[in-house]
């Protein structure tokens, strides 16, 4: 058996896996909301480690964690914690969208080459140099969720897989730590070990596997941001098809046989196997829908769209002026008007205004080098609406195809499962 943990902005999933790729069980424990003050968002990681320790136990509840030959653990890509050198973390994490690091994302940009994922006020390489400037010596390790869970499970400490290294600088296509970064006075020694998703990076300690109860000797093996977890879990595996992520915000991913860096989209690559997953996302999506109707309604609307007699409104649907992809235009106004009269008319043009965005990305993305889908696969929320579904198939031209899985959890555990050869598939 395999187990897969997924680390998430609102709680700790744990996956358990058989060999033949079915759930044996799963469970889950809730997190608290990260503490915020303006730009600054951060948690402290005991939060995690308390999380994923009570999604162990439930888990075991339903079956023995002694059968766990291997896991691997996602986590929110961004998020980054320092620690000393025996692991403890010296401040709290800043999260995935803290943005104080102004200054810091300043003198990257002056620094760091365009294609580089460490641009941003957010990125986890501005991040380190806002903590490695008050930490001091005792400072050892910067880390990701994953990785120092991975540790407190008893991995090497200080290594990371490199789809999380991304915005901390690493150069995904080198596979180094590129010389810039010594320009920007980062401590070399803070960064991490770089392996692969999949690859073998220790055991089980004696301690958790009194505590949770694995057999000694039991395997642990490099994780993967959340968003890539979830997309190996679709089973998409060869070039040109593509998973769109239908929730809070859309996301759009393609696998392709080349890199795509376009930074002023946000559009970046992960090596997966000997192809690339490349995308990006964009400011629309479901919570723009929540901002005008609630879970009830859109369930009631739904259930009188017209899929096969388009609207005609030409709506962009965004919460705040601002979009990133596949339009760059941090000025770019919510489109929203005429609004009828007729709620469902309203619903409906707003599902067309998000499927025509989905479309222009997936367009982008093949302007950009990416293959244009052969094929599509919808996770989140949105992807249960038949008619939002019809929708979006009149407007892309390619097959919607229903995802294998799309929990991230399960991703993690066919890593655990396949180790480096998880996207074995994607080479032939």
């Amino acid at each position: 058996m395999y187990l897969g943990i997924d680390l998430g902005t609102s709680g700790c999933r744990a996956l358990a896996l058989t060999e033949a790729g079915e759930i044996a069980a799963q469970a889950e424990h809730p997190l608290p909301a990260p503490e915020r003050e303006g730009a600054r968002v951060e948690q402290d990681p005991a939060l995690w480690w308390r999380a994923l320790g009570a999604a162990l136990h439930a888990l075991a509840q339903h079956t023995s964690l002694r059968d766990v030959a291997a896991l691997a653990v996602d986590g929110t890509s961004g998020t980054l914690l320092v620690c000393n050198a025996y692991g403890a973390p010296l401040a709290p994490a800043l999260m995935y969208n803290d943005a104080r690091s102004v200054c810091e994302a300043d003198y990257i940009a002056e620094v760091a080459p365009p294609e580089s994922g460490a641009h941003g006020r957010s990125s986890a390489l501005a991040k380190l140099m806002h903590l490695q400037a008050g930490l001091g010596p005792r400072a050892r390790y910067a880390l990701p969720p994953a990785s120092w869970l991975a540790f407190k499970l008893g991995a090497r400490l200080g290594v990371c897989d490199e789809h999380n290294c991304l915005k901390l600088g690493y150069d995904v296509i080198a596979r180094r730590w590129p010389d810039w970064l010594d320009r920007l006075g980062i401590r070399r020694e803070l960064l991490p070990e770089v392996v692969g998703p999949g690859a073998d990076i220790g055991q089980v300690s004696e301690q958790a596997c009194a505590e949770f109860g694995f057999a000694p000797g039991t395997r642990i093996r490099a994780g993967a941001t959340d968003s890539t977890a979830a997309f190996i879990a679709t089973g998409a595996h060869l070039p040109g098809e593509a998973v769109t992520s239908l929730g809070s915000t859309l996301v759009m991913k393609v696998l392709s046989e080349h890199p795509v860096f376009a930074p002023r989209y946000g559009v970046y690559s992960h090596r997966l196997g000997k192809l690339w997953l490349a995308g990006a996302g964009s400011n629309s999506g479901g919570a723009v829908l929540q901002h005008y109707f609630s879970a009830d309604a859109m369930q009631t609307l739904s259930t009188l769209l017209q899929p096969d007699r388009p609207t005609g409104l030409d709506y962009y649907p965004l919460l705040v002026p601002g979009e990133r992809f596949p339009v760059n235009d941090p000025t770019l106004a919510p489109r929203l008007e005429p609004r009828p009269a007729d709620d469902t008319q309203f619903f409906q043009g707003m599902l067309e205004g998000m499927a025509s965005i989905e479309h222009q990305a997936y367009q982008r993305l093949a302007g950009l080098g990416a293959p244009y889908p052969v094929s599509i696969r919808s996770v989140g929320g949105g992807a249960k609406n038949k008619a939002w579904t019809k929708i979006r198939a009149r407007l892309l031209q390619a097959p919607l195809l229903t995802p294998s899985h799309d929990e991230a959890a399960y991703g993690a555990a066919l890593l655990a499962r396949d180790g480096s050869t998880c996207n074995k598939s994607t080479s032939t």
